[in-house]
């Protein structure tokens, strides 16, 4: 069972975009819906990359700030 719930509703549909992105970028072909097909290897490659993404972002935005 799964207890996935996002914090801000608002911003669902703006994940699930990231999610897509960085599936096509490591290769896994994700669906919109349920993927139990996955292997744990596909599953963590996708998220492995979303937080990539996210502490790259985050890095980027510090370098910005430090700069002013």
């Amino acid at each position: 069972m799964s207890n996935n719930k996002t914090l801000v509703p608002e911003a669902k549909e703006a994940l699930d975009k990231f999610k897509m992105e960085a599936a096509a970028e490591v290769g896994v072909n994700l669906k919109q819906g349920y993927n139990g097909n996955l292997t744990s290897k596909e599953a963590g490659s996708v998220g492995g990359q979303m937080v990539k993404k996210m502490v790259e972002s985050y890095e980027n935005s510090v370098k910005g700030n430090s700069n002013s």
